[in-house]
C-alpha cells in the first residue's frame, strides 16, 4: 500500500469532520488535540482509532512535522471486522495505539482533576487574603462577581482506578509474543476496539468537564470586564505602594499570576499579555521591583545554600545510613540515576514503566531498612527525616526549592499522635510500640488471625508464631508488607505512572499550603461535624457504670486515625473503619502528606465511605435486610426499587437512573455522592437532594439541634423534624426516667448519661 505524504503544519481533521478512515502513521509526528490539551502521535500510531465509535472526529489532528500515513477506510463495523480478520497485524498496531492513546488520556485526566481542586483552593485563598488586606488598611474592597457560587470540583463520573492498569497490561500483552493467538481470534479485536473506543470518549468527556471548569475559575483572575483578582491585586499594590508592609507579598502574589496563567489556553492571551506588559510599564515608571526576588534578603540565600550544602548527596548519605542492612544498594542508585535522566518521568513506554516498578519495590525495601536503624540509633539526621516522612531521595530529583522547603519543615514535623494524626514514621513507632495494632491484611485479616492461620497451615510452627506476636519489629513488618505498598501507591493518585520517589514533577502547588497539618484535619472535622454531628458516634455499653446504668446503650466518638503517607497525591482512602475486630475503635484514613485537593472536601467523602462501611459492618450479613431498618438497608431498598417509589417524581426516578449509571451501578458511591451533597449543599439550606433520599439522610445522619433550628422555616424539612422530635422526645424522656430511677435508689447520675442526653438532643 502506498503511503500520503503530509507536510508540516496541514491540517488533517477538525473537530466534528466525518469519520470515514484510519491512518496508520509510517513516519512523521502528528498532534491530537483534546480540550485543554494536546499529544503527540507517532510512527505506529493510528489517528483516529480511539474514534471509531463515533460518526465524527472529536479530537483535532494536525502535522508537526513531515509525515507518511497510511490510509484505511473504514465506513462502519462490518468493514472495519474484516479487516481486523483479514490483517491480524494491522489489528495488533491498531490495539496498540488505542492502549497508548487511552493511557495518556487517563494520566491526564488525573493530572487535569488536581488542578481543578489546586485553582479552586487558590482562588478562595487569594480572594480571602485580597479582603484581609484591605481589611488591615481600611480600603473598601471591591466585590468579584459570583465567586461565592464556585463549589469546589466534585467529578461527576470518576474513571475507574483500574482502568490505567488494565491498558497499561493489555498493551504489554499485545506487544508480547502471545499476542499473535489474540489477533486471530474471531470478535476479541472488534470487541476490545470499540470497549476501548469507548472508555476514550468518557475520559475525553471528563477532560472536556475538567476544562470548562479550568476556564471558568480563570475567568476571575482575568477577563474582558476588568473585575478580577488580577486587577484587584494590581490596583490595591499601587494604592499601598513599594514601601508598604506587604509590598513584597502582593507582588509575588501578582508575578505568581502571571507566571501561572500567562499562555494558559483557557484565557484569551492578547488580552492577558496586554494587561501584564501594562502592569509591567507602571512599575517600570514608578522604578518599583516586579519580583520580590531580585531583593531577597541575603541571609535568607546564605542560610539555602548551607542547606543545600548539607544536602548534597542525599542519596549517598541514605544508602550509608543503613550501611549493610539494603543489600540493593547498588542497584538502587543506578535505578534513581536513570530515572534522573528521563525527560519525561510519567512517560507510559515500557521502559519507563519497567524503571518506575523496580524503583517502587526498592524504595519499600529500603524504607524497611531505614525504619529499622532508627530504633537503634540515637540521633536521626535530617535526610533521613525527610526520607521518612516525605519519600525525598536526591536533592536534584526534588528540586533546589522544594529540597529546602522540606528540610525546613522537617523540623516541625512532631508526633502529633495524641491528636489522632500520624505521620507514616509515627504511626510504625506506634505499632512498635504497641499503641496500634497492624492494619487487616487483604484478605480481611488482623496479625493474630494472620499468625493462626500461618500456623494452620504448616508455615510456622507454634513457637514461631508466638515468638512473631511478641516481636514489635514483626508488627511493623505486617503492616509495612500489606498496608505501606498500597495506601502510597492509591493516596498518589496516579497508579499507572506511580513512583514513590519524591520528584518536582509532582509538585503542582505550594508545599507549605499542601501539608497536611493537624489544625487542617481538626477543622475539616469540625466542618462535617458541624452539619452531622453522629458520624463518628458507635453505640457501646457504658462499662464504667454498669451497677447503675445495666445494659443502657450509650453513644461513644471514634475519631478517625488519619495517616499521612511520604509522597505527593491527590487521593484519600478510607482504609479501615475499625481497628481488627474492635467495634469501639478509631477508623484509619490515609491522605498524602502533601494533599493536592482540598483535606476538607476530601474527609467528606471517607466519611461517607465511612458511614456506609460501619453500618455494614454492624448489620453484618442483613446490611442489606430493609426488614431489619438501617442506613445501608434502606438506601438499598432505594436504589434497587426507585422506579416503583409513588415518592419520586418522573423527573426525580430519571434523575436516580442518571446518577446510578455515574457511580457504575455502585450503590456505596451513589451514597457517598449523596453524602457529599448532604454535608456541602443540603447543610447549608440549599436543597438537592430528592425526598426519599433527604428522609433516609436525615434519619441516620441528622442535623445538630442548632442547624435544625436554622432550617425549621424551609418546608422541605417540617415533616421530617416532626418525626425526629417525637422519636428524640422518647429517647429522652427514657433517659430522664432512668436518671430519677437512680437518684431515687440513693446513686450518682453518671455524666455519661447527661451526655447521651445531649447527645439525642443533637446538643454535642
Amino acid at each position: 500500500m502506498a503511503g500520503t505524504v503530509l507536510t508540516k503544519g496541514k491540517r488533517i481533521y477538525d473537530i466534528g469532520q466525518p469519520m470515514t478512515s484510519l491512518h496508520l502513521i509510517t513516519k512523521g509526528i502528528v498532534q491530537a488535540e483534546y480540550p485543554g490539551g494536546t499529544y503527540q502521535l507517532k510512527k505506529g500510531d493510528v489517528i483516529g482509532i480511539c474514534e471509531i465509535c463515533s460518526e465524527v472526529h472529536f479530537l483535532g489532528y494536525t502535522v508537526l512535522e513531515d509525515s507518511t500515513i497510511l490510509t484505511y477506510p473504514v465506513n462502519n463495523m462490518e468493514a472495519l471486522d474484516d479487516l481486523l480478520q483479514k490483517h491480524p497485524d494491522v489489528a495488533r498496531v491498531f490495539m496498540l495505539s488505542l492502549f497508548r492513546q487511552i493511557n495518556t488520556l487517563l494520566s491526564q485526566s488525573a493530572i487535569s482533576e488536581m488542578k481543578c481542586a489546586t485553582l479552586h483552593q487558590n482562588l478562595t485563598e487569594d480572594y480571602e487574603k485580597y479582603n484581609a488586606l484591605c481589611s488591615r488598611y481600611r480600603v473598601v474592597p471591591r466585590v468579584l462577581d459570583g465567586v461565592q457560587d464556585v463549589a469546589a470540583y466534585i467529578i461527576n463520573e470518576d474513571p475507574d482506578i483500574w482502568l490505567n492498569s488494565y491498558y497499561l497490561g493489555l498493551q504489554n500483552v499485545y506487544a508480547g509474543a502471545n499476542a499473535k493467538i489474540l489477533v486471530t481470534e474471531p470478535g476479541i479485536s472488534l470487541g476490545m476496539l470499540r470497549k476501548g473506543s469507548l472508555d476514550f470518549r468518557k475520559t475525553y468527556t471528563l477532560l472536556e468537564e475538567q476544562h470548562n471548569y479550568i476556564t471558568r475559575i480563570l475567568q476571575y483572575y482575568f477577563n474582558s470586564s476588568g473585575n478580577d483578582l488580577f486587577d484587584f491585586y494590581t490596583s490595591l499594590y499601587y494604592r499601598l505602594g513599594s514601601n508598604s508592609e506587604d509590598a513584597a507579598v502582593l507582588s509575588t502574589d501578582i508575578e505568581r499570576m502571571i507566571q501561572h496563567f500567562e499562555g494558559s489556553p483557557s484565557l484569551d492571551a492578547a488580552q492577558v499579555s496586554q494587561r501584564v506588559d501594562s502592569f509591567r510599564s507602571k512599575l517600570s515608571s514608578l522604578n518599583v521591583p516586579a519580583a520580590a526576588e531580585g531583593s531577597a534578603d541575603k541571609k535568607e540565600a546564605s542560610l539555602d545554600t548551607a542547606i543545600l550544602s548539607e544536602l548534597a548527596g542525599s542519596l549517598n548519605t541514605i544508602l550509608d545510613y543503613v550501611g549493610t542492612g539494603f543489600d540493593t544498594a547498588e542497584a538502587f542508585r543506578q535505578h534513581v540515576n536513570a530515572y534522573k535522566k528521563l525527560e519525561d518521568k510519567n512517560s507510559m513506554d515500557d521502559v519507563t514503566g519497567r524503571l518506575r516498578k523496580q524503583l517502587t519495590a526498592e524504595f519499600n525495601s529500603l524504607y524497611a531498612a531505614v525504619f529499622e536503624h532508627t530504633l537503634s540509633s540515637p540521633y536521626i539526621p535530617t535526610v533521613i527525616k525527610m526520607f521518612l516522612f516525605f519519600g525525598y531521595v536526591d536533592e536534584e530529583l526534588a528540586g533546589e526549592k522544594n529540597a529546602v522547603i522540606l528540610y525546613n519543615l522537617t523540623f516541625g514535623m512532631e508526633d502529633q499522635s495524641k491528636f489522632g494524626v500520624y505521620t507514616f514514621y509515627h504511626w510504625l513507632m506506634a505499632i512498635y510500640n504497641g499503641e496500634k495494632n497492624p492494619s487487616r491484611n487483604e484478605f480481611d485479616e488482623d496479625y493474630t488471625d494472620y499468625l493462626h492461620k500461618q500456623k494452620a497451615q504448616g508455615n510456622l510452627t507454634a513457637a514461631q508464631a508466638d515468638s512473631m506476636e511478641k516481636d514489635p519489629m514483626s508488627r511493623v513488618n505486617y503492616e509495612l508488607e500489606n498496608m505501606f505498598p498500597s495506601v502510597n501507591k492509591v493516596t498518589f493518585g496516579r497508579i499507572s505512572t506511580f513512583c514513590p520517589l519524591f520528584t518536582a514533577e509532582n509538585v503542582l502547588k505550594d508545599l507549605k499550603n499542601s501539608l497536611v497539618t493537624v489544625t487542617q484535619v481538626n477543622k475539616a472535622f469540625e466542618t462535617i461535624r458541624s452539619i452531622d454531628f453522629s458520624a463518628f458516634y458507635r453505640e457501646s455499653l457504658d462499662y464504667e457504670n454498669m451497677e447503675v446504668m445495666g445494659k443502657e446503650n450509650i453513644h461513644l466518638e471514634f475519631l478517625p486515625d488519619v495517616i499521612l503517607a511520604p509522597n505527593v497525591g491527590i487521593r484519600g482512602v478510607m482504609w479501615q473503619e475499625i481497628e481488627g475486630k474492635k467495634r469501639n475503635s478509631p477508623g484509619r484514613m490515609a491522605f498524602s502528606i502533601f494533599h493536592m485537593e482540598d483535606i476538607t472536601t476530601s474527609l467528606i467523602r471517607l466519611t461517607g465511605e465511612f458511614r456506609w462501611e460501619m453500618c455494614k459492618r454492624i448489620q453484618g450479613s442483613r446490611w442489606n435486610d430493609v426488614s431489619e431498618r438501617s442506613l445501608t438497608s434502606e438506601y438499598f431498598d432505594y436504589v434497587q426499587f426507585y422506579r416503583k417509589n409513588h415518592e419520586l417524581s418522573a423527573e426525580a426516578k430519571e434523575r436516580v437512573r442518571t446518577s446510578l449509571q455515574r457511580a457504575k451501578n455502585s450503590f456505596k458511591e451513589m451514597f457517598v455522592r449523596d453524602y457529599i451533597i448532604w454535608v456541602l449543599f443540603e447543610g447549608n439550606n440549599s436543597p438537592r437532594l430528592n425526598k426519599v433520599a433527604r428522609k433516609i439522610l436525615f434519619t441516620y445522619c441528622p442535623f445538630p439541634a442548632k442547624l435544625q433550628s436554622s432550617l425549621a422555616q424551609n418546608p422541605l424539612y417540617t415533616e421530617l423534624m416532626e418525626r425526629y422530635k417525637v422519636l428524640t422526645g422518647q429517647r429522652v424522656r427514657h433517659l430522664e426516667v432512668l436518671a430519677q430511677k437512680i437518684r431515687n435508689n440513693g446513686g450518682e447520675v453518671p455524666g455519661t448519661l447527661e451526655t447521651e442526653v445531649n447527645f439525642a438532643q443533637g446538643k454535642i
